[in-house]
């Protein structure tokens, strides 16, 4: 039997990817504070927000692209949705910090569960039976 599946990668890659945005996110306010950063190193580090939203956008895909659970679908792409929303809004209120917060972590929780469904699961059902 074939271990793991085929878009195992993928949802290594959303979960390390959601970790990196949250340590980035809680990081860069102290450093802009803590340094003398003018607008464009500020501006440079805003960049990688973007390739956030890149690598979870590539890893939800490639993470549901041939998936049988409408629900789990439905939560990874929800949860992109707002994950990216909230990055690209975030200049304009504090509360979109805050839900880029709950995205990246609803992502991480959906491709854990998307590992437990596809790896998980199937080697209990085996063990039982």
């Amino acid at each position: 039997m074939k271990e793991g599946h085929s878009h195992t990668k993928a949802d290594y890659i959303g979960i390390l990817g959601s970790v990196l945005c949250i340590i980035h996110c809680m990081l860069m306010p102290a450093l802009a504070f803590g340094s003398i950063a003018s607008h464009h190193a500020h501006t440079g580090l805003r960049s990688l927000d973007y390739v956030f939203i890149v690598i979870n956008g590539l890893a939800v895909y490639y993470a549901t692209r041939s998936h049988k659970s409408l629900p789990l679908g439905i939560l990874l792409w929800g949860a992109l949705t707002l994950f990216s929303t909230s990055l690209i809004f975030e200049g304009r209120h504090q509360v979109f910090s805050w839900l880029g917060y709950a995205g990246s972590a609803l992502l991480i929780v959906g491709h854990f569960i998307n590992l437990y469904i596809c790896q998980i699961a199937p080697r209990l059902k085996m063990k039982v039976s």
